[in-house]
């Protein structure tokens, strides 16, 4: 059941349907994960990696918000569910328990990493089918790599 209309064609709103699911699985897991550090995070510059993460966190929660409307907006009903989220997921185990802020760091830039690679194959692959949509991803995706520069560089 549609109860919106896309102005895109099926196969075209098959490719950004899936390319704008994929991108809202990332970004509520990478929020998911950064939370949890965050929580968790101890060490010398607890401080700094504590207020960074929250940086991450709010960023992907303002952007999966932007993917979910997109999608809506195209008729596609967004699946942000833990369920969906938990088999989805392009973002590896994040570790339990007290994490030790060298750990942490390296830890988001992995995760942010694995996100960055998997938005970069959705800039692709909207490219053709629907700019609006890759404009979108190409603005999440040079916010998430300027957040994964910053945390290279805690690490040194």
């Amino acid at each position: 059941m549609y109860v919106v209309k896309s102005p895109l064609s099926d196969a075209n709103l098959k490719t950004v349907s899936e390319s704008l699911q994929g991108a809202l699985v990332d970004l509520v897991d990478l929020a998911l994960v950064a939370k949890q550090i965050h929580w968790n995070v101890v060490g010398q510059r607890f401080r700094s990696v504590h207020l960074q993460l929250d940086e991450v966190v709010t960023l992907a929660r303002q952007h999966s918000d932007t993917v979910a409307e997109r999608a809506a907006a195209l008729g596609v009903s967004p699946d942000g569910r833990a369920a969906t989220v938990a088999v989805g997921s392009g973002i590896g185990v994040t570790p339990e328990g007290w994490v030790d802020d060298t750990a942490a760091v390296g830890t988001m830039v992995e995760a942010l990493g694995a996100v960055i690679a998997r938005m970069r194959e959705r800039v692709a692959a909207t490219e053709e089918p629907d700019p609006v949509s890759q404009d979108i991803l190409i603005g999440i995706t040079a916010d998430l790599e300027k957040q994964h520069w910053m945390f290279q560089a805690e690490n040194g």
